[in-house]
């Protein structure tokens, strides 16, 4: 780290507005989860979300940091903007507009950004419309209906509410990406999730005041905790180097290339997309059944629930095809291996065109094998912990990839950051003798 450490962040200015200027409008984003939609019942809809653990409701009110559960105007959360990005991202593939569009650089990267604005406004007013018909389906156990008033007055109140909420979280992202620290949509769904971990604790010692866990049981759940966080760090900055090689070439009297160089290929390139699409189309299914009271339908829908073996076969299978589908659909090994041969560069022993998108190809399969088998022991975890070991609350899987990748991205932006400050101060210490010389 340069300048000694995290305490030398507070003492660049610019570095200390970010981080505070980051921490406020998360504390925003904090406060507008706890602010309600009108004509709910809260009691009620807390009695339904108690029976709804393992459906897509769970899913999606961990995303939102609990605000669904309360069905807070931010209950829809960022869903909606990162699953038009990634709709966006699959039809790159098969619309030429489009692919055109991401080649264009900047100019082309604000353009799909405003489609993703759209695609975001409209997929929560879809989702906006289904939650505010569904809820008023919605009883607790003891018969008492979530929605006061039902109707379409409410429904249009609630799709307004809730696709303004989801819009201003998108704001809210893109403010603390321009103007603070690191990837804002990120650090979102990051403050979600670690809200809950003060609960968490509280049920442990909970737990453990009322002799249900021991204290040598608690020890050996902090040191696989450790263990397990230490483990996905060591993944998630692991690289395949494939080495590079440019040739010399010359332009005039001058002779330039002729360096080393290294492509870089992550372990795990495709993020938490995977388990983000198979948990949501396994669960699917779970939550259609929960409001079907016919026997055979529930007996299927229990069958793949987490903690079952259908489920988790399921769960790892569609791990693996995510992993591979959305790693083809983000890295083209043509495009690269022509790139490459346009500037001049080849990898020693591999001849260049087609021979080296082969080889490029190759590798990230077999990579992309080893990421798909960590992602799905990551994500699997869980279930065994609290279905065999009766864990108190909810540890591993998607949220802990997203707060530990998230948690190394935000420490690089800053290392960066003071990086910089680094150099600019170097340049203008020698600002002087430079212009001396001259």
């Amino acid at each position: 780290m340069v300048g000694g450490g995290f305490q030398n962040a507070f003492k660049i200015p610019e570095l200390k507005k970010r981080i505070f200027y980051t921490l406020a409008l998360l504390i925003v984003y904090r406060i507008g989860v706890h602010v309600p939609t009108p004509g709910i019942d809260g009691v009620a809809l807390a009695s339904f979300f108690a029976k709804v653990e393992g459906t897509i409701f769970g899913i999606f009110n961990m995303f939102s940091g609990g605000a669904l559960e309360r069905l807070s105007v931010f209950a829809l959360g960022i869903m909606p903007y990162i699953s038009a990005s990634i709709i966006l991202q699959l039809l790159t593939v098969a619309i030429p507009h489009l692919e055109r569009l991401k080649k264009e650089g900047e100019h082309g990267r604000k353009k799909i950004t405003q489609y993703t604005r759209y695609g975001t406004v409209i997929l929560s007013i879809i989702q906006g419309l289904g939650i505010s018909v569904g809820l008023e389906s919605m009883s607790s156990p003891g018969g008492a209906p979530v929605v006061i008033y039902p109707g379409w007055e409410f429904r249009l109140i609630t799709i307004i509410t809730l696709t303004a909420g989801t819009a201003f979280i998108m704001w809210l992202g893109e403010q603390i990406t321009e103007r603070g620290i690191g990837n804002g949509i990120s650090l979102i769904i990051f403050a979600g999730i670690v809200a809950n971990i003060p609960n968490a604790i509280g049920n442990s010692f909970r737990l453990l005041s009322t002799g249900e866990m021991g204290v040598f049981a608690l020890i050996i759940l902090l040191v696989l905790m450790i263990l397990v966080v230490g483990f996905i760090i060591f993944v998630e900055q692991g690289q395949r180097r494939i080495p590079v090689q440019y040739a010399k070439r010359v332009v005039g009297r001058k002779m330039y290339g002729g360096q080393s160089t290294h492509l870089p290929l992550k372990i795990n390139s495709s993020g938490v997309i995977p388990p983000i699409f198979a948990s949501s189309i396994i669960m699917f299914p779970a939550t259609i059944a929960s409001f079907i009271a016919i026997p055979w339908i529930q007996s299927i829908a229990s069958s793949i629930r987490p903690g079952n073996v259908v489920y988790e076969l399921l769960f790892v299978s569609f791990i693996f095809f995510f992993c591979y589908f959305y790693t083809a659909v983000t890295f083209n090994p043509v495009d690269v291996a022509d790139n490459m041969k346009k500037q001049g560069g080849y990898i020693p022993g591999i001849r260049p065109g087609k021979r080296t998108a082969d080889h490029i190809d190759r590798v990230l399969t077999r990579i992309t094998l080893g990421g798909a088998i960590y992602v799905s022991a990551v994500c699997v975890l869980p279930s065994i912990l609290i279905s065999k070991f009766n864990v108190p609350f909810y540890f591993g899987g998607t949220a802990l990839l997203i707060v530990v990748g998230v948690a190394i991205d935000t420490i690089s932006q800053m290392e960066s950051h003071m990086l910089s400050r680094h150099y600019e101060g170097f340049l203008k210490k020698g600002g002087g003798k430079m212009k001396g010389r001259l």
